[in-house]
């Protein structure tokens, strides 16, 4: 195939592309983390029209606009013939198409066009496909060795490649011929972008790009910084390394971390399983040591290219990593719940900063996982008593509820007091419609569940609640919003959000209810305001009770004052 008109068009495309949707394209094989706003690169199918909706209406309205008048004006003829294997154009005589929605002008020209003229786009990237091979074309597709900046290499490497697609497309499209009906700039500009696209995707980036990302990366990163992420879990460990987790890594020097190369690797007491960890890195030296954690350890490592990660990924295309230079680094690692061995009461904190390497050092040794791994006698310690309601978290309670208990009353009474008004219905039927609460009678105490409700942390429903006994209630929500009230003799005593320790500060007969529970501490609030409506009123939510309230599957509508 003759590459004389091609040549002559290609820098005249090439020149109008803008700098913005070209590096877009550009990045499409590099790695994610080059572009981690960028569009979504498996998308599904080889339709020049998915493609477009994949990478989405502005950059493709925009190179449309750059384009189309340098597209229309060109002269398509004499061009070798592009079409070969393509089938022969459907014999409609008659059209009739409906167009809805808010897709772009490029996309609903590509659609038609693959409609009336099945296999075009095929034809199109394969040809360009060819063309991108040919030395004398493969040289123009190649980023100037003046262009040493990441963002001028991905705009050079999407453009050239942009450039040839579309003047492929247009020249196959002046081939085809296809009915009036579909606009042939907008459709030429469509297919020329997905073919791009499509092509780039799987293209190697050019050999200057890894280190100018590199560069890039450095340049960005600033101190301090600070990221969350859910790390998945395997074999009781992960990592952050700059490499692939080893295979094997010893925990007897310290109980919960092993210096590896390149990093580190964090031992876990779940087996599997997705726990949070959050990242820290400092410019400095932290000024204090953490509390609430039940093992705190420090260790050294050399990086010898930086940025070390969290491994296994969580699959996120915005990295979080170490300082992305070589260096001495610090870090402390600090753990909970790994005593439980389960990944959803796990959580660490890894802190890390520049600092030249010193001997480890275990600043916090509580949990028996640690003392059993560094060949230590284990600690007696008392389960929490919160955990006895750590299966609510596992309930259609979890994310918000109130869960009322008083004593000295009936269910009828505890009904009157919510204010319950018509006849129970089922609870499917109830929940779109408005506050509604179930109702079970323990024997000497009723319970009042409301799923994502709140009546039972009112004052008034309180007080009448307890006009024979006494009233507690626990009442949390999505936005971690939270009320612990007790009430007795139709009084109310106190009510606030448990998050500061309040013994002393609470009237006598509520100060037994709060005793031992860490309300300033990390964590299971939840929970602990159920213990302590369990204390106050001295019955408790079982999940056993739970079970009998949905299976039975009905509620009682409530009315608000």
């Amino acid at each position: 195939m003759t590459t004389t008109e091609l040549l002559a068009a290609l820098p005249l495309l090439t020149a109008r592309i803008p700098a913005a949707p070209a590096r877009r394209l550009g990045r499409l094989g590099a790695p994610e983390e080059a572009d981690p706003h960028g569009p979504a690169r498996d998308w599904d199918g080889s339709e020049p029209a998915t493609v477009l909706r994949a990478l989405g209406p502005l950059p493709v309205e925009r190179l449309l606009g750059a384009l189309e008048l340098t597209v229309g004006a060109h002269n398509w003829d004499g061009w070798p013939d592009l079409l070969a294997g393509l089938p022969a154009a459907p014999a409609f005589t008659r059209y009739g198409f409906l167009s809805f929605g808010t897709e772009s002008d490029t996309t609903s020209a590509v659609a038609l066009l693959e409609r009336l003229r099945p296999g075009l786009a095929g034809v199109v990237l394969a040809r360009v496909r060819e063309l991108a091979t040919q030395p004398q074309i493969a040289g123009m597709l190649t980023a100037s060795p003046e262009v040493t900046d990441e963002p001028g290499i991905a705009a050079a490497h999407g453009a050239a490649h942009l450039g040839l697609a579309v003047a492929v497309a247009a020249a196959a499209l002046h081939q085809a011929d296809p009915p009036v009906v579909v606009d042939r700039v907008a459709a030429a500009i469509g297919l020329g972008i997905a073919a791009a696209a499509s092509l780039l995707r799987g293209t190697p980036m050019p050999a200057a790009y890894a280190p100018a990302l590199r560069a890039r990366i450095r340049a960005e990163y600033l101190l301090p910084s600070h990221s969350s992420r859910r790390v998945t879990v395997t074999g009781h460990r992960f990592g952050l390394t700059e490499h692939e987790l080893p295979k094997t890594a010893g925990f007897g020097a310290n109980g919960l971390v092993a210096v590896v190369d390149g990093g580190v690797v964090i031992r876990t007491g779940a087996d599997h399983g997705s726990i949070p960890v959050d990242l820290l890195v400092l410019a400095e030296p932290p000024a204090e040591v953490d509390a609430g954690w039940e093992e705190i350890v420090e260790v050294s490592w050399h990086a010898a290219e930086g940025r070390a990660v969290l491994s296994p990924p969580d699959g996120s295309r915005r990295v979080a990593s170490t300082p992305p230079w070589p260096g001495d680094y610090r870090l402390r690692v600090h753990a909970r719940g790994r005593d439980e061995q389960d990944a959803e009461f796990e959580a660490y904190r890894l802190v890390v900063w520049a600092a030249p390497a010193a001997p480890q050092t275990v600043l916090q040794r509580t949990d028996r996982l640690g003392h059993r791994l560094r060949g230590e006698p284990e600690p007696v310690r008392a389960p929490k008593p919160e955990h006895a309601y750590r299966w609510i978290g596992r309930t259609p309670l979890t994310v918000a509820a109130t869960v009322t208990v008083g004593t000295g009353t009936t269910a009828a009474e505890a009904l009157r007091a919510f204010r319950a008004g018509g006849d129970p219905a089922p609870i499917d039927q109830l929940r779109p419609t408005g506050p509604w609460a179930m109702v079970l009678d323990l024997g000497g105490a009723v319970l009042i569940v409301e799923e994502n409700g709140f009546e039972g942390s009112r004052a008034d429903v309180l007080q009448a609640l307890s006009t024979g006994g006494r009233a507690a209630s626990m009442f949390w929500n999505v936005n971690a919003n939270t009320r612990l009230s007790f009430a007795a003799a139709g009084e109310m005593l106190s009510s606030f959000e448990p998050y500061t320790p309040l013994i002393g500060e609470v009237p006598p007969e509520v100060a037994p209810a709060l005793d031992g529970l860490d309300l300033g501490g990390p964590g299971g609030r939840t929970e602990m305001g159920l213990v302590a409506v369990e204390r106050f009123t001295g019955h408790a939510l079982t999940e056993a009770d739970l079970t009998r309230l949905y299976d039975a599957g009905v509620g009682y509508p409530l009315t608000r004052p």
